[in-house]
């Protein structure tokens, strides 16, 4: 059943716009862009269409989600029209799987550069996967994996990479879909949502042919000016954390930087530990919590 906007629905985004910026002029990043009234879940269905040989660097938007996902299942819905919610598929090709857990990091980067760039907001990054403003939690995203058929010999299956990405735009707080949350509107930052979609899906552009370029550039390492400007925009780094391990594992230290895999190394009173970002529950300060 399709969610009812609403007598008051904000504007949809403009499709066509969009794309002659992003996909139709020169040199634009993308190679296609489609904007969904609705569906089930953007990265879901960019995962169905990479499976149906859909091209590198493709671009879904929605204007809902029904059945929105974050990180360990969580569920991640806003009325429509409120949020840019969208996904990214990436054929890595000679990518080094070694840097697959970079991506999410480098997403989140480039969310914030967008944000900071259409917004004005000063955004901050919570590893892994978080993006916050004065410590709630305005964006989320959620990077998956599939495998699907190479174009020239249908036997040999090669990794499709979507990375999916909710921002809060005009939420009020009534409407925030999980506590310690924020949105653009609440932070005084912009609303148009065309503004935030475009300034994000450039950033990402920019961002992920960077991460590209580390296997070009350096074999399977991530390049050492992605590990320090993913550091110096990390509020995690520095801070001491209490870290939420599956089995109820708790570990508490200070976050002392982010590794060349995108594991968060801990200094702990046992030692170091590393985490890697599928291996945690949750990440919070010592003292309190950050957003979502």
């Amino acid at each position: 059943m399709h969610a009812d906007p609403g007598p008051e629905s904000p504007r949809p985004l403009d499709a066509d716009a969009l794309r002659r910026e992003l996909v139709e002029r020169p040199g634009a990043p993308y190679t296609s862009l489609e904007v969904l009234e609705e569906v089930g879940s953007t990265n879901a269905e960019a995962m169905r269409r990479a499976g149906l040989g859909a091209a590198d660097r493709g671009v879904l938007l929605a204007e809902y989600q029904a059945s929105g996902r974050g990180r360990l299942g969580r569920t991640w819905t806003a009325p429509p029209r409120t949020q840019v919610v969208v996904s990214v598929l990436l054929r890595p090709g000679s990518v080094s799987p070694t840097l697959f857990g970079w991506l999410p990091l480098v997403t989140g980067l480039a969310i914030r550069d967008g944000l900071v760039a259409a917004g004005g907001v000063d955004a901050t990054l919570k590893w892994p996967n978080d993006v916050l403003v004065d410590g709630g939690k305005i964006a989320g995203i959620l990077s998956e994996m599939t495998t699907v058929p190479s174009e020239g010999d249908f036997e040999l299956r090669l990794p499709a990479l979507v990375v999916g990405v909710g921002i809060n735009v005009t939420l009020t707080r009534e409407q925030l879909p999980v506590p310690h949350a924020t949105s653009l509107a609440l932070s005084g930052g912009t609303t148009d949502r065309d503004v935030v979609a475009r300034a994000v899906l450039e950033a990402l552009a920019h961002r992920h042919e960077q991460w590209r370029r580390c296997e070009r550039g350096s074999g399977s390492t991530i390049s050492d000016e992605l590990m320090a400007e993913y550091s110096a925009a990390c509020s995690t780094v520095g801070a001491e954390v209490r870290v939420e391990l599956p089995g109820d594992v708790v570990r508490t230290g200070r976050a002392a930087r982010v590794d060349r895999e995108g594991r968060l190394v801990v200094v702990t009173p046992d030692g170091e530990l590393s985490v890697a970002a599928g291996d945690v529950t949750h990440v919070r300060p010592a003292a309190g919590r950050w957003g979502g």
